[in-house]
């Protein structure tokens, strides 16, 4: 079994105080991915880290920069998270591996994503955690735009033929209009009504984003907070199942 995860910078992250981690979450959600049986691809989002760098330079998953600094500012604070949690993960036992988007995707002209997955199919095959997150890529005509971590979620997930697939959020699911947790999601229709962005700085689409992206999936995705983590590690159906 593959499992592809993605823990929310808002989760790992304190989001509104730069660059600070929430090692407490950090160091539960650790625990709890150590667990998970088989194969393991995780992604985790910027948070404190890049989507401060990314609002400050105005750039987003479509308003792009030729800016170098900028460039360097996002990516250097994605890799310094990156660092951070691929170490809680070695701590907890798990047998992470840095992968870093700005070397392996970019965007063409029309927006479209092109991701390899083959060295991350190769890394789980040889026992691997690759751990992946959100960054800047290149985008073909307007310089470097962001990728988003539900964007990798996803073309991970249809990549490496995944068979369950987790987004660890700041809330505990997908509200209704009423502000109830909607137990499935079956078209976005459902509640175009009632996702929204996030309420922090978030450069890469909210809770919209992450519905319309998991809808795409052949795989069943779930989108928790961090107390539903161990009961989706443990092959349990936490907050609102999507698809």
């Amino acid at each position: 079994m593959t499992t592809v995860l993605k823990l929310g910078g808002s989760v790992i992250t304190e989001k509104d105080r730069p660059e600070t981690v929430d090692r407490a979450a950090l160091e539960r959600a650790a625990a709890a991915v150590a667990t998970i049986p088989d194969r393991v691809i995780l992604v985790h989002g910027g948070g404190s880290f890049g989507h401060h760098h990314a609002a400050t330079h105005g750039v987003s998953t479509t308003e792009g920069t030729r800016d170098d600094d900028a460039v360097r500012a996002i990516h250097g604070a994605m890799k310094r998270l990156n660092g951070i949690v691929v170490d809680a993960l070695a701590d907890a036992g798990v047998s992470a591996v840095p992968v870093h988007p700005f070397s392996a995707a970019h965007r063409r002209s029309n927006g479209s994503l092109q991701l390899e997955t083959h060295p991350e199919a190769a890394m789980i095959g040889e026992g691997f955690v690759p751990v992946l997150h959100g960054d800047t890529v290149t985008h073909e005509g307007i310089g470097a735009t962001i990728i988003s971590g539900d964007e990798l979620v996803v073309r991970l997930s249809a990549g490496l033929d995944a068979d369950r697939v987790g987004v660890c959020s700041s809330v505990p699911g997908v509200y209704d209009a009423d502000g109830n947790v909607l137990d499935r999601i079956e078209s976005f229709e459902d509640v175009a009504g009632a996702v929204g962005e996030s309420d922090a700085t978030d450069v890469t689409g909210g809770m919209a984003g992450k519905v319309r992206e998991l809808l795409s999936l052949d795989a069943p995705a779930y989108v928790f907070d961090i107390h539903g983590l161990e009961s989706f590690a443990a092959g349990g159906d936490p907050g609102t199942k999507i698809g």
